[in-house]
């Protein structure tokens, strides 16, 4: 293994019938202090101590990690690693003339990306993100916000005909955007999968158009289009490699990277981040019309389609566009939507996953009041994933926390004794 800037550079993916057993998160033995701060933000119990009750932690079975990585970029001493890397084989590819390399970044990437070269954070580097990309090599980039865009339309198209009874599929539907939730709910919730939206997540929509719509285009061959989702989390990886992600007859997503894995890649590939020129995707599965810029943040796949169902309803455009009732930085948030020639719609949105566990709980028993409910794994949504770059101020603010929790247990143990 080989960790630079806390990236795994060494390319050591799975096969997809593999994925299930695989750690795609786990602790360096070497530099855990035993604070206990990683399991304060795992929402399954899947980082624990490795010998009964104290030491070094570790996940101890792939089954129950989401791999949302909230471990990783909360852990104060940087002890938890990404287990999983493409880096190496995507610069492979990149170098091989016979393979079309086309790049699939996510909205939330590119708010994401300036920090590693000295931007603050959430400053918007999309221009010169597609220009990197370009840099490196990639043949096309087709921007996961045309797809998030698809993701709207059939995702509201669904909910309008579960409301109708069109289709015969029970409420409150859940969005399935998320790869840790859909993880979460498929390992603990199980009985729930028919609320959950039949809709692909959009990578999950963009790596079978890639080899189908894209190779005819382009006229390239699709055994010869090498895909590489550029993701804000690490759960992207997994989501990837399910074995389910092969409709276009190949495999519809070859790699996936994260923000901090394509950062360190623009670094080393000696690109001058900040001087590049502000480019654009490739127009045949680039272009969108900038509603799926919100995805990144949490309630914003609910916001996006509301609108949509709103305006299909009613009839009427919406005079302003900002739903913000339904807009919400963490935990969880309530809101009523009145749509004309409908009536009330009662929707929620939950960002991370010890939150939603009594939301799930009710409509697991009958009692929810929601027509619509979105999830995301990661407080605030994807921009903090926990692929984006490491916050120095998270950091610190999780090793005061560690720190005071260390006292406070040599005092208890003390008193003790």
């Amino acid at each position: 293994m080989r960790v630079i800037e806390n990236v795994v550079t060494l390319s050591n993916a799975p096969i997809p019938q593999d994925a299930d057993n695989v750690y795609f998160i786990q602790v360096d033995q070497t530099k855990c202090e035993e604070c206990g701060e990683c399991e304060n933000h795992c929402a399954t119990g899947a980082i624990q101590p490795k010998d009964g009750n104290d030491g070094p932690r570790t996940v101890a079975d792939p089954a129950t990690c989401v791999n949302c990585g909230q471990c990783l970029v909360n852990c104060p001493y940087g002890a938890i690693y990404e287990g999983v890397s493409f880096v190496d084989e995507i610069f492979n590819a990149l170098k091989d003339p016979d393979t079309v390399v086309v790049s699939m970044p996510a909205p939330a990437v590119r708010y994401g990306l300036g920090e590693p070269f000295g931007y603050p954070i959430g400053t918007y580097v999309g221009g010169k993100m597609f220009a990197a990309l370009r840099k490196l090599g990639f043949d096309y980039i087709w921007d996961n916000q045309m797809t998030a865009d698809v993701t709207i339309m059939e995702e509201g198209t669904e909910l309008l005909h579960r409301l109708t009874g069109k289709i015969k599929k029970p409420l409150p539907q859940f969005t399935s955007c998320c790869p840790g939730w859909i993880k979460f709910m498929e390992t603990f919730y199980p009985e729930l999968s028919e609320n959950v939206s039949t809709c692909k997540s959009p990578i999950g929509m963009l790596g079978p158009l890639s080899k189908t719509y894209g190779a005819e285009v382009t006229k390239a061959r699709p055994e010869k289009i090498y895909t590489v989702s550029i993701m804000p989390c690490v759960a992207k990886k997994y989501e990837g490699l399910r074995t389910e992600m092969s409709d276009s007859g190949f495999r519809d997503i070859d790699a996936t990277i994260t923000t901090r894995e394509l950062a360190y890649m623009i670094k080393k590939a000696g690109i001058d981040f900040k001087s590049l020129p502000d480019e654009e995707p490739d127009f045949d599965l680039g272009d969108s019309t900038g509603a799926a810029t919100i995805f990144g943040n949490s309630g914003g796949v609910m916001e996006a389609a509301l609108r949509y169902a709103y305006e299909v309803v009613s009839g009427k455009k919406l005079n302003d566009p900002d739903i913000k009732a339904v807009r919400s930085h963490k935990g969880v948030k309530a809101a009523t939507i009145n749509v004309p020639k409908f009536g009330d719609l009662e929707v929620c949105v939950v960002s991370g996953l010890a939150n939603a566990i009594p939301i799930l709980e009710e409509v697991k028993q009958g009692k929810s009041k929601y027509h619509f409910i979105e999830v995301m794994t990661c407080p605030g949504g994807c921009v903090n994933g926990g692929g984006q770059p490491l916050f120095p101020d998270v950091r610190e603010a999780s090793l005061l926390r560690s720190i005071i929790a260390r006292i406070n247990r040599r005092f208890n143990m003390r008193k003790m004794g």
